[in-house]
């Protein structure tokens, strides 16, 4: 919710977010975080649905241009099929992520159960207990229906990267 999740990251955007809360092995991070977006591309990908805040869209995270190739990404990747990109807009006021962002983790197995995923600052958590993950799929459930539509979102996205190539930031 806070910021574009990984998979959806353009590579100096990325770059950008990972010196941010790093010293060091930025290169090796931004390598693997490219690599693992090749899943999004492969045969039979999995489906990735995801909610952005809007305070993701205005917060220059390495600079406009980076800001402004990163939204245009977002265009693009929106375009899979296999890609749902929903941005959740300011004026719908307090949401129940606001604590911090989280993944979850959905397989085609039956015997495989669904996870939470949580990317912090020097490591990740994995949550499994039934009553966790259950909560966390309340959560995306709410913010989903919160959130723009999937043609709203890049019809948003559009505007705020026409704002920022135009140099108005809308600060």
């Amino acid at each position: 919710i806070g910021r574009t999740p990984g998979l959806l990251q353009t590579r100096e955007y990325a770059r950008s977010v990972i010196e941010l809360g790093n010293e060091g092995e930025t290169e090796r991070r931004v390598q693997m975080r490219m690599r693992r977006q090749e899943i999004l591309t492969r045969t039979a990908a999995p489906t990735l649905w995801a909610v952005v805040d809007e305070n993701a869209l205005h917060r220059p995270v390495g600079g406009w241009d980076v800001m402004a190739d990163q939204i245009e990404h977002l265009l693009q990747v929106s375009e899979r099929p296999n890609v749902k990109i929903q941005v959740l807009p300011y004026d719908v006021g307090g949401h129940p992520a606001a604590g911090g962002s989280f993944s979850i983790l959905r397989f085609p197995e039956p015997e495989l159960s669904d996870m939470v995923y949580m990317e912090q600052l020097t490591s990740s958590l994995y949550l499994e207990k039934k009553h966790e993950v259950e909560l966390y799929m309340t959560v995306m459930n709410k913010l989903s229906v919160t959130a723009l539509t999937p043609v709203e979102s890049r019809d948003f996205l559009r505007r705020c990267l026409a704002r920022i190539r135009s140099g108005d930031s809308g600060n």
